[in-house]
């Protein structure tokens, strides 16, 4: 502390040499006791974050070796509690510091809390800046818990594109907000059905995320908070990426799942993944997705899937064995978080509505009620609906 006080007092405002925090910070996989911080520089210095209870940011320091890449992993947090940080890098000349980036999030809840809160949204790839500022303002305004992204993170998967199309537009909502991403087709990279792709992800997203640990992570992972349990998937082998996961029954993540589902007992179950299983967009659904995990999701009773793949929204009745059932499962495409909106090809009798829009989902638990309200980027509200536990 008396090291970064000391070169806090040496601060030159007016260095025009000063590193620069090009990536972040960003968070990801907040548990109940830690968090991960990352950030990126555009030349090689060492960084010091300070952190604390909110609003003493400044109670313990954690120091990045020199890089251009940091992660900071931060322990000895406590559960259902608001922590601030700030992030210094020297300048370039190495006499000073720059002003601090500044951020905030907030670890897991224990099961006795009851309430969670959450944004949704994915496919923010392509090349409209302007509307993904304007959503990441208001998914920022909403102090969300985390973030839920379903998947496409930029339209290349190539990680020299991810500044521009996603962290540099969602930086304010990235700073505070925690990550969790259900791994996409993007994510796999534009020849994902050729086996000479099988370092694309390592290379491009694994380098620079951090899920929840799992024997499969980045692909398939949990986590749970407060009351509720929340399951990433990845069936992205069913859409011609051959370095994915079989999703059949003799498969890996078939048992993981079942086991995951079983074991959530009266929690909300959420699940989260990349391909639609039912959708009448531009894409269409995925039969061979949903005829695995379909019987799955009824059999254990699933409350909520949220699906990308499209870049719309669209939401069904609560299904079972494809009909209308107060039983049933609900499906939400959440696909409107940057690419250009696409419209409705197909018609189904299970489509409650459907919306060609940038959008976000503002989510809400409390106790035994999820409250879903989506808004486009203009922050008006295009659908609103609720389940009970």
């Amino acid at each position: 502390m008396k090291r970064v006080l000391g070169l806090l007092v040496l601060f030159l405002t007016g260095n025009v040499f000063a590193a620069q925090v090009v990536r972040g910070p960003y968070l990801e996989d907040p548990t109940q006791t830690t968090v991960v911080v990352r950030w990126q520089t555009d030349v090689s210095t060492p960084a010091w974050l300070e952190y604390g209870p909110a609003p003493r940011c400044n109670q313990i320091m954690k120091i990045s070796p020199e890089g251009i890449d940091h992660k900071a992993v931060l322990y000895g947090l406590v559960p259902n509690q608001d922590f601030c940080y700030r992030l210094y890098v020297y300048n370039q000349a190495r006499n000073g510091l720059q002003i601090p980036v500044e951020g905030n999030f907030r670890t897991l809840y224990t099961p006795e809390r009851k309430e969670v809160h959450f944004v949704a949204s994915g496919n923010t790839g392509g090349a409209n800046p302007g509307a993904k500022a304007l959503l990441s303002d208001q998914m920022a305004e909403t102090k969300a818990d985390f973030w839920v992204h379903t998947g496409n993170l930029t339209a290349s998967g190539l990680n020299e594109d991810a500044n521009t199309e996603f962290f540099i537009p969602y930086e304010n909502t990235l700073r505070s907000t925690p990550l969790f991403v259900a791994i996409g087709t993007s994510e796999y990279g534009p020849e994902r059905d050729s086996r000479e792709s099988k370092s694309f992800v390592r290379t491009n997203y694994s380098r620079f995320h951090n899920m929840t640990w799992s024997n499969a992570t980045p692909k398939y992972y949990s986590f749970d908070t407060a009351n509720a349990r929340f399951i990433f998937l990845d069936a992205n082998i069913t859409q011609g990426a051959v370095w994915a996961p079989e999703i059949d029954e003799k498969s890996a993540q078939y048992k993981w799942l079942q086991t995951t589902l079983a074991g959530a007992a009266e929690k909300w179950k959420i699940v989260v993944l990349n391909t639609p299983l039912y959708s009448t967009g531009e894409n269409g659904s995925v039969p061979e997705a949903a005829a695995f995990l379909v019987p799955l999701f009824e059999r254990y009773r699933v409350h909520l899937v949220l699906q990308g793949g499209e870049a719309d929204y669209e939401r069904t009745f609560p299904l079972l064995k494809d009909q209308n059932s107060p039983r049933g499962v609900t499906y939400v495409t959440l696909g409107g978080g940057g690419a250009a909106p696409t419209r409705r090809k197909g018609s189904e009798a299970w489509t409650a509505r459907f919306l060609s829009a940038y959008h976000f989902a503002d989510i809400k638990i409390v106790d035994r009620k999820l409250s879903v309200k989506v808004f486009n980027e203009k922050g008006e509200m295009k659908d609103h609906f609720d389940l009970y536990l």
